[in-house]
């Protein structure tokens, strides 16, 4: 017999929770279990609740004993078996196959820093160089089998003039462990939260590279658990409680030298000679046993055949202030950078310090050739010579990123080589390039379309598909440039931008900057004097307030501003946006009677102004609102007004628009219908909009009318079919990664297998 899945938790509490007719805070007062804990289980973000926790639901629930011991054996199955770590995120860096060295190091990290040996958290610290990344990476592989539930990697960026924030490195982590990026929650603390739930049963080691500072890293480290973190860092990080620290010495004599003659072992060529092994040991002495320095100077005997290792060490010895340096602290790996830098050609150069004006955390050649006048082909080349020689990290999609070191090195070398009207010029070049990029790929998703053309340079945006990988994959560096213009005061320039994502945002409403975005926006608008302009950026943010960070009540708040300022400018199209967003606010605070009345005025003002883009959605709005209100009637005419208005050549918006809306306004009144039993016309409405689904192609669009079809068709009685089609609902949902879905469509396939046999 097939005991309960992992997952079956949720879904079950809040079958039993509406069955005895208790709201989440009812139940929680009676269980004496937080309201916030029931939300999780029943989210299913909590799978496996402790014994004790179940019993006091089951008891405030009233369950009889089958139902109670239902409950109990799916909360030990979400304990049997949690979420394994999702491939292709965090993971680890690969192994170094000429690693040497280290081996006490390694053995430390086996006994002290290992699974279940307690404490949870160790931090390799020390001065840049000594190779704490390497150590504990190739200690991952080699313990990667004593960790079931997998290795995750996230390097926090500490050296970054931006460090990587708690709350991106939190979203980050949690992907990582399976959570989708829809359902990962906004509010700081929640998502802080949710991380250490997730993690704190899993055997898991999880490995937080260059950290910051104390307050970066807090928000990222477990409480109680099982889990294993290791932790490295610059700094001693001493404000840090409960964590073992290592401090790996520079490589002794020996093991400096082995770790050179195991990278140069296949160089062949003139520099070779007898005396090679003695003046490996020099050269090891040179680079003070530091494993960076050891590993870039190995690098560059085997790129230059002709050099011996003794002209290499007598290079080294010859300049006394480098050797100065490659022996104290962080002068040490200046000299070892500078070593790689003097075997690039011209363009490498130029093109490796322009890099470090790049804020994000990597770059693709496209970026690249923007801070030069290189072609992309030529960036290509020239960026795989920098990750030939050690300078550049080569990572996915032909992206490349800079260890952070190496960073700061390429930005002394731009500040000592270049001037700052050069400095000033590369970066306004790739700020200007970014945001002209940025809003070509946005403007794809604007009821008129792109205007991109085929001879347009570095970057190819020939449909919306490759506009919206562009703006997600450069979005932290867009972003960053988007904010430098709003501190340099470049108002009309920050509107334009955020003007051109409006529509892209519905498609990456998790993305967690959009409130962001709009608030630079909204004040660069306001900077502008144009009340008209500050209006249509406030209802932006009004709208990522709600719907990114689940704030109804200050969204209504700036929508009700924004309709007062689009009544200064005489708008009335955005005071009807406004209303729109406040009719949502108020809806989601509860309150249905002022949310009917601010829709329908807002509908009003659409149809007065002609706007076709705008009616539909506020009707659609007023349908919804409607239908929360009980007025069912009013709710199935109201979408079928949409549904015209979309379908007539004279009111349509654009098609893409028009086919969306008319496929939600179906679907929207098959749910209406279905709560008034009328389930031919439901199914009818259903395979209406299902006919949209060739043109629309987006399975959260096709879930819900697959879903509310089956849910008539069982109703007609035509359950194998209605079995089919709650099958595609479940498909479509897992597709889109909308958990909320989701757990509606496969409570719906439950309850239809739990009523009995199918018949034709």
């Amino acid at each position: 017999m097939v005991g309960p899945q992992p997952d079956a938790l949720g879904p079950l509490l809040r079958g039993f929770r509406h069955v005895a007719g208790m709201t989440l805070e009812e139940l929680a007062e009676a269980s004496g279990v937080s309201d916030r804990a029931i939300g999780d289980m029943e989210r299913g973000h909590s799978r496996g609740p402790q014994a004790r926790t179940v019993q006091a639901l089951a008891a405030a629930l009233g369950l009889p004993q089958e139902d109670a011991d239902a409950l109990l054996a799916a909360a030990r199955a979400g304990r049997r078996r949690p979420h394994r770590t999702t491939p292709g995120l965090c993971d680890l860096p690969p192994a170094i196959p000429d690693f040497a060295g280290r081996d006490e190091e390694i053995h430390w990290l086996d006994t002290v820093g290992g699974p279940g040996a307690g404490p949870h958290a160790v931090i390799v610290t020390g001065a840049p160089g000594l190779g704490k990344t390497t150590l504990v990476v190739q200690a991952a592989h080699r313990q990667a089998n004593r960790y079931g539930d997998g290795c995750l990697f996230l390097n926090l960026r500490g050296l970054d003039p931006e460090p990587l924030h708690p709350h991106d490195a939190l979203a980050r982590l949690l992907k990582a462990l399976g959570v989708r990026e829809r359902d990962l929650p906004t509010d700081p603390e929640e998502r802080q939260v949710l991380h250490r739930h997730l993690v704190r049963d899993k055997n898991v080691l999880v490995i937080l590279d260059n950290a910051a500072d104390e307050a970066q890293l807090r928000p990222l480290l477990p409480g109680e658990g099982t889990c294993t973190f290791w932790i490295t860092s610059r700094r001693a990080l001493t404000g840090i409680e409960y964590a073992r620290r290592l401090v790996p010495p520079p490589l002794p004599a020996d093991a400096a030298t082995a770790l050179l003659e195991t990278i140069t072992a296949d160089r062949t060529g003139p520099g070779t000679d007898a005396s090679e092994p003695a003046s490996l040991r020099r050269v090891a002495d040179l680079c003070g046993g530091l494993p960076l320095a050891l590993r870039i100077a190995g690098n560059r005997l085997v790129s230059r055949p002709a050099w011996t290792a003794t002209s290499l060490a007598d290079r080294l010895a010859a300049e006394d202030l480098r050797l100065d340096r490659l022996t104290a602290g962080d002068l040490r790996i200046k000299s070892a950078f500078t070593l790689s830098y003097e075997q690039l050609t011209d363009e490498a150069r130029q093109l490796f310090r322009r890099l470090s004006l790049v804020r994000g955390p990597d770059f693709s050649p496209a970026l690249a050739a923007a801070l030069t006048s290189f072609q992309p082909g030529d960036v290509e080349r020239i960026t795989d010579e920098l990750i030939e020689l050690g300078l550049l990290n080569a990572g996915s999609d032909d992206r490349a990123s800079f260890h952070d070191l190496v960073r700061l090195y390429a930005h002394q070398r731009l500040n000592d080589e270049e001037s700052p009207e050069e400095r000033e010029a590369a970066l306004a070049a790739l700020d200007t390039w970014l945001l002209d990029t940025a809003c070509t790929a946005g403007q794809w998703f604007e009821p008129g379309g792109s205007q991109w053309v085929a001879d347009r340079p570095l970057v190819d945006l020939r449909d919306a598909a490759s506009a919206e990988r562009w703006l997600r994959t450069e979005s932290a560096n867009w972003f960053a440039a988007l904010r430098a213009a709003a501190a340099a005061g470049a108002h009309r320039r920050v509107v334009d931008v955020a003007e051109s994502m409006h529509w892209f945002s519905d498609r990456w409403s998790q993305w967690g900057h959009w409130h962001t975005v709009f608030a630079l926006s909204r004040a660069a608008a306001h900077a502008l004097g144009d009340p008209g302009l500050e209006a249509t950026h406030t209802n932006y943010l009004s709208w990522a307030v709600n719907n990114c960070l689940g704030r109804p009540a200050d969204s209504m708040a700036l929508a009700l501003e924004a309709a007062e300022l689009a009544r200064q400018a005489q708008d009335p199209v955005q005071e009807a946006w406004s209303l729109t967003y406040a009719a949502y606010g108020a809806k989601d605070s509860g309150q249905l009677g002022s949310a009917v009345d601010q829709a329908r005025r807002a509908v009003a003002l659409f149809a007065g102004a002609g706007d076709k883009e705008g009616h539909p959605q506020a009707l659609l709005g007023l349908a919804l609102n409607l239908r929360a209100a009980g007025r069912l009637q009013e709710a199935a005419d109201t979408f079928d007004i949409a549904v015209a208005r979309v379908s007539a050549p004279e009111t349509a918006p654009a098609p893409h628009i028009a086919d969306v809306t008319a496929m939600n306004a179906l679907a929207g009144k098959a749910q209406v219908l279905l709560d008034l039993e009328r389930w031919e016309a439901a199914n009818e409405a259903c395979d209406r909009a299902l006919e949209l689904d060739a043109r629309v192609g987006v399975p959260l669009n096709r879930g819900v009318p697959a879903m509310r079809k089956a849910q008539a068709l069982w109703a007609l009685d035509r359950r194998t079919e209605a079995l089919e089609m709650i099958e595609d609902a479940v498909r479509c949902f897992t597709e889109a990664e909308s958990e909320r879905w989701l757990d509606e469509a496969t409570g719906v396939r439950k309850r239809f297998l739990d009523r009995g046999p199918t018949t034709a």
